[in-house]
């Protein structure tokens, strides 16, 4: 095997140090300065938990993969929304921080990453006669199914202003619910590329080093960079007069999310489109589920109430949110994703950058949810499969 395999990883440690050596030196840079190495720190961690995460695969069993990967290939993500949670729970004006990182990471995977991946796909696949655009397996309704109960429940939360310990239960229950359905599927071998492939090729022992010793190192790296990089874009804002809530909505999880929408951007441009989009509807499920049902935890744990609040900021967000997470549910129900679908979610998700305000943020919610019922009215002969896809031994009958 040859040790150019390692290259990337090496890559990846060498720039995460600069950000751990000023963790520990008692430098103080400017916050914007602190922001930009912290921030390298989250992305090489998510970096090298997707590659052990990945490589994982070879060596354990399918429940367990399942129920491993589904907690840590977010991990940088989780850690850096559930500090916003926690520290809310003794300094009450992280509440919005908190709901911020999670509406953003949120809707930049359906306005983003799916978009992205339809269109590397398309590009990828110009050269053929007929290109319909993604086609998914029917084994995706079970994800999409959870999702779409997920996001009809998230549309609950800001009628009551608040995520209540209550919501926790229902949403962790849900995720749970998730992990033991999709362990009754049929066990697929993992299909690896890149430095996953390179590390699952080393003999056996090998192997199992290098991948907990990244999963470790990861792991450390998450927890050292967690509170400064959040602490630093809050300081950013105030140093710049910026508005917060978006430093912490838009640039947390493009730091997070990066490498994850890096690797579906590669599966799509090899070709690989379907498990592209499925990975990253994985994750909306996990999002919607996981990390929304931890935060009220973790602002308990940190002092607060058995409620995270809601202001009417975090509140419209959080509907549209919502509503946008429904139109990717209308969208993908069919099995289809085609590039006209991923420009139209591009483009919406894109005007409402040039259009903020409270009014603004409640019409396009109205449009998401408007788009969302014509389509599910379009697609209605789909949604049936997918709720049979919920009990196992029924997903005979959801491939029809």
């Amino acid at each position: 095997m040859s040790r150019k395999s390692l290259v990337p990883i090496i890559l990846a440690l060498a720039f995460a140090v600069p950000g751990i050596v000023l963790r520990f030196s008692g430098l103080s840079p400017a916050p914007a300065v602190s922001a930009i190495f912290f921030g390298a720190v989250v992305v090489a961690s998510a970096f090298l938990l997707a590659w052990a995460a990945e490589t994982a695969q070879v060596d354990i069993s399918a429940s367990l993969a399942t129920a491993i990967l589904a907690l840590i290939a977010v991990l940088p993500e989780y850690a850096v929304d559930l500090y916003f949670s926690y520290t809310s729970g003794h300094r009450p004006e992280f509440a919005a921080f908190a709901a911020a990182n999670m509406t953003g990471s949120n809707r930049l995977l359906i306005g983003i990453g799916w978009p992205l991946v339809a269109l590397v796909f398309t590009f990828a696949s110009r050269h053929r006669a007929h290109a319909p655009g993604i086609e998914l397996q029917p084994a995706r309704r079970i994800e999409l199914a959870f999702l779409a109960i997920a996001g009809l429940y998230a549309f609950t939360i800001p009628m009551r202003g608040r995520i209540s310990l209550i919501d926790a239960a229902v949403l962790l229950a849900l995720f749970i619910a998730y992990v033991l359905r999709t362990l009754k599927e049929e066990r697929v071998e993992p299909e690896l590329t890149g430095v996953a492939a390179s590390l699952a090729a080393f003999p056996a022992r090998q192997r199992r080093i290098i991948v907990g010793t990244l999963f470790v190192t990861a792991a450390v790296f998450v927890v050292t960079a967690a509170e400064p990089f959040a602490n630093s874009l809050v300081n950013t804002g105030k140093q710049f007069n910026l508005d917060q809530f978006l430093l912490v909505q838009w640039l947390a999880p493009l730091a997070s999310e990066a490498p994850e929408l890096i690797v579906a951007v590669l599966l799509a441009l090899k070709g690989r489109g379907e498990l592209a989009i499925g990975t990253l509807l994985s994750s909306k499920v996990n999002q919607w589920t996981l990390l929304v049902g931890s935060l009220p935890i973790a602002h308990l744990i940190g002092g607060g109430g058995t409620a995270l609040p809601l202001d009417a900021r975090q509140t419209e967000e959080f509907l549209l949110t919502a509503a946008q997470t429904m139109l990717g549910f209308a969208v993908l129900s069919n099995l289809r994703f085609s590039a006209k679908e991923a420009v139209a979610l591009l483009t919406i998700f894109l005007l409402q950058f040039f259009f903020p305000g409270r009014e603004v943020r409640l019409m396009f919610a109205a449009a998401y949810g408007a788009l969302a019922i014509a389509l599910l009215l379009y697609h209605r002969r789909s949604l049936p499969p997918i709720l049979r896809s919920l009990w196992p031994g029924r997903s005979s009958e959801a491939e029809s």
